[in-house]
């Protein structure tokens, strides 16, 4: 599937979403594609608020295929989901939590994690803060993302 195909999707979910006035963003690899830190992604994350959580998954129910649960002990989210949408995966997160040395690290998303909008087919795509991206990556250990992010940054400035 080709990046535009999978943004086409990321888009009719948009539509979807901001048509019900759902409180999201985009997180994670797509993120860093949409800042042109990589050119590559290979599913979609999505992040919301506790309120907006069941509006957000009854939406995706009714545009794709709800997966089975894959717990992973790294992550003590409360809610995460996994849907097939026209052949995109798309991840769901609320009240994210990562747990490094024993220690859980709260990276729930709010209104406030928006750091831009960018507009795409139309549609208001809500980004986070790649700040907040960078923490989450170290959190997790993945050192090839922070290394990415650190060098598209050393550039900007």
């Amino acid at each position: 599937m080709t990046i535009y195909e999978k943004l086409e999707v990321l888009a009719k979910i948009a539509e979807a979403l901001n048509r019900e006035h759902i409180t999201w963003g985009v997180g994670a690899s797509l993120l860093l594609y949409f800042h042109q830190i990589t050119d590559d992604f290979h599913d979609i994350d999505l992040m919301t608020t506790e309120k907006d959580v069941d509006k957000l998954k009854k939406i995706l129910e009714g545009m794709g295929t709800l997966q089975l649960p894959s717990p992973n002990a790294q992550y003590h989210t409360r809610h995460f989901y996994e849907f097939v949408v026209d052949g995109v995966d798309i991840d769901v997160m609320e009240g994210f939590v990562i747990v490094k040395d024993g220690k859980e690290y709260d990276c729930s998303f709010s209104a406030g994690s928006v750091e831009k909008h960018i507009t795409f087919n139309g549609q208001d795509i809500p980004l986070q803060s790649v700040a907040d991206w960078r923490r989450y990556y170290e959190l997790m250990g993945r050192n090839v993302k922070v290394e990415m992010i650190d060098m598209h940054e050393a550039k900007t400035v």
